[in-house]
């Protein structure tokens, strides 16, 4: 450590160590010099003075006195107590600090500009009980106004009062850095500002806060060399969501992480619901120091945007090898699906109708769906959607509406980890009005980049849009944009319908939730659902596709029956081509996801090859199997479908040919392209650095004639190349004018002028090189975007055909009949059909009990089923909606036999759950989903309700029941299944005979022995058939669900005996108005009538 320097070189100021040497009990400034011998030193014009100081206080910290030696001007550092001062004599009893490590002291803590201190006066010591106020000048500025590292940028100091405030103070809104700095110089109290940049800030703060000031929504992580860092609030935040540790460094709190894991911190930001900034440094150090900013700043700039929807990008997907992300335990996978949704309001005062219009792009995968519908106030439709799509992030207009907002609310409440949670944005509500959003879809299809996209539309195809989905379309291409991802949106003519009713059976929000097609209502996990029973895919696009399948069966026969043909192809075919294909698909990466990366321009080379050598492999070996495909196969969709491939996948094997492979694999640029024909600027820079390293070789000829040593060669050590390696025994040998690089016991080495001169413009040439390889890679992969619409139509074929090997798998395993569907006939017919589900869950054990079903549009069509409570009602009538599914999508069924007609909708009515949050109670819940269905069902519709009217009084209940069931049977006439507790109901088998049965699930009946003593009545012991019998039930005999449940015997048999006496009242009151209402029969004059009704009143 160099001695501390005489303060008559003003200007000169050194850096200090926090504030460790700043506090209360440390203080230390030009006006407590020790004065020279002979004269006294005054602090405000008073002779010092010695205080006793307090014991408690002298407890917890040791007096201190610092003893220097130097000159006269050299500064003095004495502890200040907060109360009062001691005196010399009674310091100089304490223990005392050597020369030496005084001025190492004084170098970290004290100020040394003379000339200031005395032009503002002398500093000012006040000790007052807990308080010490320091007024003088702050710190310098740095020696010759170089920055080297931002890390080591002078701290401005703190006076004593600030230290005792909490360290929160220190996250300081990013409101600007030349407001904040007015503010804080207005201050007594104030760090002062620093002479060179004028600021209180330094100036990585000051470059933050400009940045922070354009991405105020935004958590910034900034690229400080090998780590990246958070400042200010995102510090805290990023300490608590990440666990790690945050300080207050300068003026701002904050925390780091390394940047090998910058991916796998985002990730877990960005699934806690944050949008993440990455700002990386846009410089390189060798060119930095020969251009005309070499002293100042790295320049930063903000690289890359993430939310959960966009989690697109070399950054982001780092795993590449399979079997990797498995052992990477802290990774947040990303989910099958990531889909960003827009949504737009529009209502019409006049009609007083709610239009509203859905946008969901998938940017990972270049998935994007379009809707337009009417929506009541329970936003039902719009239920529907979401739970379909199933978006991680959600654009919303600011003055969205209440019953939408709470909707949305809920929907996110209802994940169960906070990862699952829907992220919602509000957006500015002009974005979302019509004329700007007209102009902003206008004029991105009609720019520059539109016209270059082989897969872009002309503009006059959009104009055929509807203005709710124009509304939301502008606003989604304002915010990919933000984020470089807006080139999914050129080709419109990959657009689809979210639900076009005349291609998909209509499954509404509360059908998907009553009939757990994606999830299961115990715990919200795919394992139990339908699509847990289907999915055997092996490909994560194959996943996707058959989550589509599921939750829109189709509804052209001819559609349907192609995908049976070829799933009971894959079942029956004694083919070698289709186990070829088959093992092809087992452990492909994720080609969706890969190429539509590679169309954003935003992958890696390593993912860049895999993916493009992975499509010109399956091409290679897909083009093989072609004769055996045309003539072994007889599915003309399956042969379509493999044809097809080798064509769409030829261009893959263009790009692979100019790659090198390892290069590819190490991440390499500057070696990526084995041929650099068509890569002149590679080319010429490449030629350039041989040019340097053979003029830096042929100097080492003159270097060994100097040395006299003709087998000299240069040696590497440490990454510093050309290294002239000499003994020291021969050092004297040595020019004087070279450079010693290092040295050992042995050895020294040493650069020439020449060799450091050389050196230097050959790292310059190599970053050069680094960024003209990166902007031709760049160019490279917009190459590929020619290609990516074809690509894209070729992994959708393979998609489509790991979804038929899966169906053949289920329908092996399960002994599942291929379905006949029926086009314009109404009718469900099923022999011997089972719950897909259940009679998975329960394995071969425990065998389901199958039934049959059978409802004609023009016969038969209502089944009123009745039973025992735990009986198996509600698993029937969910067997035979999934059934129906499942035979709609192309499926085969569980079933021995099955005859289904084409049915546009499927609509449930079940369960009992209230809804707070929307300020609905269990019945409101219940008769809105009841009223949705008598507004929207068809007599081609499947309709499932189950125990409609439970929720109120026993009148009220039967009588909306009733009322509901007559109106299905005689209104709408769709195929219906009604299940109730309630005997009234069956009456309307005898009403319509020839289109309602009744029927109940079989059971027996095991009563107990009969008492004298009705104190002794207990419960009916039942045992259960689960066998669908025609005939309505008597009774529900709910008495033995509560001793399933295990309510107190006690409970059981009080209930059991009130149970016999509201039942002998009922029978009395039966009897006694079957003898009143006989009596009345036979009455034939007025009077006496009059005397009856006398006697009867």
């Amino acid at each position: 450590m160099p001695k501390a320097k005489p303060s008559g070189r003003s200007g000169s100021a050194q850096p200090t160590v926090s504030r460790f040497f700043t506090g209360p009990l440390f203080h230390c400034n030009s006006a407590a010099r020790r004065a020279p011998q002979g004269r006294t030193h005054k602090i405000q014009g008073q002779r010092k003075t010695t205080t006793p100081c307090e014991d408690e206080v002298e407890s917890q910290k040791k007096r201190v006195k610092l003893i220097h030696h130097g000159e006269d001007d050299d500064a003095n550092c004495a502890f200040v107590r907060p109360e009062k001062v001691k005196d010399d004599q009674s310091a100089s009893s304490r223990i005392s600090l050597s020369s030496s490590t005084l001025e190492r002291l004084w170098s970290f803590s004290c100020h040394k500009d003379q000339e200031n201190n005395r032009d503002h006066g002398t500093s000012e010591v006040v000790g007052t009980a807990g308080e010490s106020h320091t007024t003088g000048h702050g710190d310098g500025t740095m020696d010759g106004g170089k920055l080297e590292q931002e890390e080591k940028e002078q701290s401005p100091s703190v006076s004593v009062k600030q230290q005792g405030l909490t360290l929160s103070q220190f996250a300081k809104a990013v409101s600007g850095g030349s407001g904040a700095g007015n503010s804080q110089e207005s201050s007594s109290e104030t760090s002062a500002t620093n002479r060179r940049t004028k600021s209180i800030y330094t100036p990585l703060e000051q470059q933050f806060l400009e940045i922070k000031a354009q991405y105020k929504d935004v958590l910034l992580c900034v690229e400080c060399g090998y780590k990246y860092r958070f400042f200010g609030q995102d510090a805290e935040i990023a300490a608590k969501e990440l666990n790690i540790f945050c300080h207050i460094d300068h003026n701002f709190m904050t925390a780091s992480i390394p940047a090998h894991r910058l991916f796998v911190h985002v990730r877990r930001l960005v699934s806690q619901g944050y949008k993440v900034g990455v700002v990386k440094q846009t410089e390189t150090s060798a060119l930095k120091a020969v251009g005309a900013n070499k002293s100042s700043l790295f320049t930063r700039q903000l690289t890359a945007l993430y939310t959960k929807s966009t989690l697109v990008g070399e950054d982001m997907n780092p795993l590449l090898k399979l079997g990797e992300l498995e052992d990477a335990e802290d990774v947040v996978v990303d989910a099958p699906n990531s889909y960003l949704m827009c949504l737009s309001e529009s209502f019409n005062k006049k009609t007083k109708e709610l239009t509203l219009g859905i946008v969901a792009v998938q940017p990972s995968t270049g998935d994007v769906m379009l809707d337009c519908f009417q929506d009541g106030p329970t936003r039902s439709e719009l239920e529907a959607r979401v739970l379909r799509v199933q978006p991680v992030e959600v654009l919303v207009p600011s003055d969205v509406s209440l019953e939408t907002e709470r909707l949305l609310r809920s929907i996110a409440s209802a994940s169960i980890q906070t990862g699952d949670r829907i992220r919602t944005e509000k957006r500015d509500c002009s974005q979302f009005d019509f004329p700007n959003a007209l102009k902003t879809v206008t004029d991105f299809y009609s720019g520059p980049s539109a016209g270059t996209d082989p897969g872009s539309q002309s503009l006059s195809s959009l104009m055929s849009m509807d203005s709710a989905v124009i509304c939301c379309l502008g606003p989604v291409i304002q915010y990919l944009t933000e984020f470089n991802l807006e080139r999914v949106l050129l080709c419109t003519s990959s657009f689809r319908r979210l639900s076009c009713e005349e291609e998909g059976v209509m499954l509404s929000a509360t059908t998907m939730r009553n009939l757990e097609i994606l999830c299961n209502q115990t715990d919200g996990t795919v394992k139990g659902s339908l699509l847990w029973v289907l999915d055997h895919t092996q490909t994560p696009f194959g996943k996707r596709l058959m989550k589509k399948w599921v939750t829109q069966p189709l509804k052209c026969a001819t559609d349907i029956q192609a995908r049976q043909d070829a799933v009971a192809e894959v079942l029956s075919s004694e083919s070698s081509a289709l186990p070829s294909v088959r093992a092809l698909l087992r452990r492909l990466p994720d080609l969706e996801r890969g190429i539509c990366s590679i169309y954003h321009k935003k992958c890696s080379t390593q993912e860049f090859y895999l993916i493009i050598s992975t499509l010109s492999r399956l091409g290679t070996e897909l083009q093989a199997l072609v004769p055996v495909v045309q003539s072994q196969l007889s599915s003309a969709l399956l042969k379509d479908l493999l044809l097809a491939l080798p064509t769409l996948l030829a261009p893959s094997q263009s790009f692979v040919h100019l790659l090198n492979e390892n290069a590819a694999k190490a991440g390499d640029k500057t070696q990526l392209f084995s041929d650099l024909t068509e890569f002149p600027v590679i080319r010429e820079r490449k030629d350039e650095i041989e040019a340097v390293l053979s003029q830096i070789l042929e100097h080492r000829r003159e270097v060994r004639l100097i040395l006299k040593n003709p087998s000299l060669d240069y040696v590497t050590v440490s990454g510093q190349e050309f290294l002239i390696e000499v003994k020291n025994s021969m050092v004297s040998s040595v020019p004087g004018d070279w450079v010693k690089i290092s040295s050992t016991k042995a050895v020294s080495r040493f650069h020439t002028p020449y060799i450091a001169e050389r050196h230097k413009r050959l790292l310059q040439l190599r970053e050069q090189l680094v960024i003209d390889c990166n902007r031709e890679w760049i160019s490279f992969l917009h190459q590929f975007g020619e290609y990516y619409h074809v690509m894209r139509k070729a992994v959708c074929h393979l998609a489509t055909l790991d979804c038929f090997f899966s169906l053949a798998d289920v329908a092996r395993q399960g002994n599942y009949c291929r379905p006949v569907v029926l086009d314009g006939e109404r009718q469900i017919v099923i022999k011997e059909g089972r719950h897909p589900v259940i009679d998975v869950l329960m394995g071969e054990q425990d065998q389901y009990v199958p039934n049959d079903t059978s409802l004609q549009g023009n016969g038969r069509r209502v089944m009123i089923i009745t039973g025992p409570n735990m009986g198996g009602k509600s698993s029937y009538i969910r067997q035979v909606a999934l059934i129906t599914i499942m035979a709609q999508m192309g499926s085969m069924v569980p079933a021995q036999e099955a005859r289904v007609g084409i049915v546009d909708a499927i609509y449930t009515r079940m369960g009992a759950s209230d809804n707070i949050a929307r300020g609905r109670s269990t019945f409101m819940e219940e008769l809105l989903e009841a009223s949705e269905i008598m507004c929207r069902a068809t007599s081609q519709s499947l309709v499932i309700m189950d125990e409609l009217g439970r929720g109120t009084s026993t009148h009220d209940g039967i009588a909306i029941a009733y009322a509901a069931l007559e109106f299905f049977i005689r209104d709408v006439k769709s195929l219906t299944l009604f299940v109730t507790h309630y005997p009234p109901l069956c009456e309307l088998e005898s009403l319509f005979p020839q289109h309602v049965g009744n029927y109940h699930m079989a059971f027996l009946l095991n009563e107990p022995d009969r008492h004298t003593d009705l104190e002794e009545v207990s419960p009916e012991f039942i045992t259960f058939l689960y066998q669908l019998t025609e005939g309505a039930a008597a009774r529900s005999y709910g008495l033995n669900v509560a001793r399933l449940a295990e309510i107190p015997e006690p409970i059981l048999r009080t209930a059991a005996l009130k149970s016999k006496e509201l039942e002998a009242v009922v029978n009395t009151r039966k009897r006694n108005n079957k003898k009143v209402f006989s009596e009345a029969w036979d009455i034939k004059d007025k009077k006496t009538l009059m005397d009856w009704i006398q006697i009867n009143s």
